[in-house]
């Protein structure tokens, strides 16, 4: 007789965490279904639709046949648009060749980490980070290391903090500029202070997520990969989702040094292949013509920074950074811990985005997703009158609170 074997996932499953933001996008979901009007300020997706140029250049790209297997690293055609993006915008040098096309820059830093990383290496990960970081580097069987930089630093750490963490062990340096969760973006001068550290440690590889790079409301951004030694070690990723609302279409890419490109390439090809045809063709277009579009997305998602910062500064106890790129503020909640209405006590920011969600109906997240318990994230990706709406709504839940 044998008894019947028991369902087994894997470790890597076992040991990986949920998306925070997926999971809070859920629980809001399962809220509206129950009846209530919930504001969704937790995922990152912009709430413009995709210009209109870029839909009708994969409609016609679907008309002319556009629709069987791409390359794995990406049509030509788009390499080279990439390419010349690179040089134009960033003064980076990449040719077609150390480009990579994936589905989406979060798959283009995947396969950056499993090319790059061995069980027992560690990964410096500079924080707060994105959500997926930590679990991709653990995923390639690395340890993370995070150096952390607080509201008083606006979020950026420092070269001395950067020199700390690096190790013998140390094979790459993962970070974000402009800043999901936190907005801030590195200056030059910020980057190259970094860079002075890192060319003491030559075997140490950059990833550089770029993706918010088009929505920046300060001096122009700077690549890190453009200062003086840091090229060839650097992977620049980069995309069409947030800064052409194209999240849906599943399109990022890399500019790496090619060897890095090669191994990123052979593993994209046993995963999924290359990205889809048309959006390819699509994207194409949305490189080599210039939009207004783009200008009144970010001027549009700067006015709603102002005002989501302005109401959180009349709200007691709150403190409120100044971002300066992508769409996101992190304020600093921790003056909340320890109080409660009814049964609900506030112990940490897990409890504080719990709270807004229930009490207000506004889904945030909460820092310890990115590495910060002692803040949210709010995503400013919605109407001025949504905004104004949830933080009325954030302010009465909060009065509450004793």
């Amino acid at each position: 007789m044998t008894s019947k074997s028991q369902p087994r996932v894997s470790d890597r499953v076992r040991n990986m965490e949920e998306s925070a933001t997926l999971k809070m996008s859920q629980k809001a979901r399962e809220l509206r279904a129950q009846g209530h009007d919930v504001i969704a300020l937790s995922l990152g997706e912009p709430d413009f639709d995709t210009p209109e140029y870029i839909k009708q250049a994969a409609a016609e790209a679907l008309k002319a046949g556009k629709t069987k297997y791409t390359p794995v690293p990406g049509i030509m055609a788009l390499r080279e648009a990439i390419s010349d993006k690179f040089k134009e915008d960033n003064d980076l040098d990449y040719s077609p060749a150390q480009i990579v096309v994936s589905n989406g820059a979060k798959q283009s830093i995947a396969n950056a980490c499993l090319a790059l990383l061995n069980p027992g290496d560690e990964a410096v990960i500079l924080t707060p980070y994105w959500v997926s970081y930590i679990e991709i580097v653990k995923l390639a069987g690395a340890h993370p290391v995070m150096v952390s930089a607080g509201i008083d630093q606006d979020f950026k750490v420092t070269p001395a903090q950067l020199e700390e963490a690096l190790s013998d062990r140390s094979r790459v340096l993962i970070f974000s500029s402009p800043s999901n969760p936190t907005g801030s973006v590195y200056s030059r001068e910020e980057l190259e202070g970094l860079a002075r550290v890192l060319r003491q440690y030559p075997d140490v590889i950059v990833i550089s997520d770029e993706i918010y790079e088009h929505i920046n409301f300060g001096e122009k951004m700077s690549s890190i990969g453009s200062l003086p030694g840091m090229l060839d070690r650097t992977v620049t990723v980069n995309g069409f989702s947030k800064g052409y609302a194209m999240t849906g279409w599943r399109l990022g890419y890399m500019g790496a040094p090619l060897w890095i490109a090669q191994a990123c390439s052979k593993i994209q090809g046993q995963i999924t292949s290359g990205a889809n045809s048309f959006s390819q063709e699509a994207a194409v277009i949305a490189l080599r013509q210039k939009s207004s579009e783009m200008e009144t997305m970010k001027s549009t998602f700067e006015s709603r920074k102002e005002l989501v910062a302005s109401r959180l500064r009349e709200i007691p106890d709150i403190v409120v950074p100044n971002p300066t790129g992508a769409f996101y503020i992190f304020p600093d909640v921790s003056a909340y811990f320890g109080k409660s209405h009814e049964d609900t006590v506030i112990r940490n920011a897990d409890d504080f985005a719990e709270y807004l969600l229930t009490k207000a109906h506004v889904a945030t997240v909460s820092g310890s997703a990115f590495g910060n318990d002692d803040c949210i994230r709010i995503s400013y990706a919605a109407s001025e009158e949504q905004l104004n709406k949830a933080l009325d709504q954030i302010g009465e839940a909060l009065s509450l609170l004793k």
